[in-house]
Order: structure tokens, then C-alpha cells, then sequence
């Protein structure tokens, strides 16, 4: 599926995806992050989707077990003891300091590749609305896109590597 079908087909479905989500949860915060959830899993597999699947019914299976392993990992959570708390707070903390050095990462990127990789990955913009705005043409978004990712990737790995060393 194209990204321009799943914005035509998947994305109106959204309010009823949240309309279920509340129903099941009770929660408008927690349905949101269902529906949050179940709409990236989707963007993620558009390739295999067809624009004809029953995306409906899908999207709210997904939602359906999405819902019910959470009820299953919290029972689980609530047994368990505090140490479990604190491997979690310190996984938090990890997870802040990587997102930190993506970021002074992209930071360092050339303008054009930053600004591209920011507008794509981060604010979620499609990339007609990225060669609209740059004036880019497919190709140079692309090539621009890829060498961002590419970058980033590498100077992370690099980076993680030096940290093993210590």
C-alpha cells in the first residue's frame, strides 16, 4: 500500500479506532496510546497491507490484543518486586540519554539532511509535503534521506562501540 492509500484509507479511521479503544479501556490517555500504537504497526507493515484487506477489523484486533497484553503484563507487574522498578527507572534514564545523543547527532548533520530527516522522521511528514517545502525533487530526497539515516546510524554505532571499550 502506498503511503498517499493508507493516508486515504487508514488515517479516517481513526476516530472510530480511538471510539473503541475508550470503550475497551475506559481511558481516554490509554486509548489514544493504543490507537497511537496500532496506527504505527500499520504504517510499518503498508507494504504487505492491500488496499482491500479488512483494515477495520485488523486495526481493531490490534487494538482488541494490544489491550489485553497490557491487562496481562500488568497483573504480572504487580507481583513482581521493586527491583523491577528500579531496572525500569534506570532503562528510562538509558533510554533519555540515547534519544539525547540521536539528537546531538542529527544535530550535526548538513542542513539540507537534517532539516529532510527531522521533517520525515520525526514530524511525520510525507515526503510530497518534504519536496513541496525543500523544493527537493524524489530523487535528491531520497539520496538526502538516506545519507542522514546512514550517518546516523554509523556515528551512533561508533559511538556505542567507544562506550564498550571503556
Amino acid at each position: 500500500m502506498k503511503p498517499s492509500e493508507f493516508n486515504h484509507i487508514v488515517l479516517p479511521m481513526r476516530n472510530e479506532l480511538l471510539s473503541y479503544a475508550l470503550s475497551v479501556t475506559g481511558s481516554a490517555d490509554n486509548a489514544e496510546d493504543l490507537v497511537q500504537e496500532v496506527m504505527l504497526r500499520l504504517w510499518n507493515k503498508r507494504e504487505q497491507l492491500e488496499a482491500e484487506d479488512k483494515l477495520k477489523s485488523l486495526a481493531i484486533t490490534m487494538i482488541h490484543n494490544l489491550f489485553l497484553d497490557q491487562q496481562r503484563h500488568e497483573s504480572h507487574t504487580a507481583t513482581m518486586p521493586e527491583q523491577i522498578d528500579i531496572a525500569v527507572n534506570d532503562r528510562s534514564a538509558e533510554l533519555r540519554d540515547e534519544a539525547r545523543l540521536i539528537r546531538n547527532i542529527v544535530d550535526q548533520l548538513p542542513p539540507l539532511q537534517q532539516q529532510i530527516f527531522r521533517m520525515k522522521e520525526i514530524e511525520g511528514y510525507t515526503a510530497e509535503e518534504i519536496m513541496q517545502i525543500t523544493g527537493c525533487t524524489a530523487d535528491n530526497l531520497r539520496r538526502n534521506l538516506s545519507r542522514a539515516r546512514t550517518k546516523i546510524r554509523e556515528t551512533y554505532i561508533k559511538i556505542m562501540m567507544k562506550g564498550s571499550k571503556l
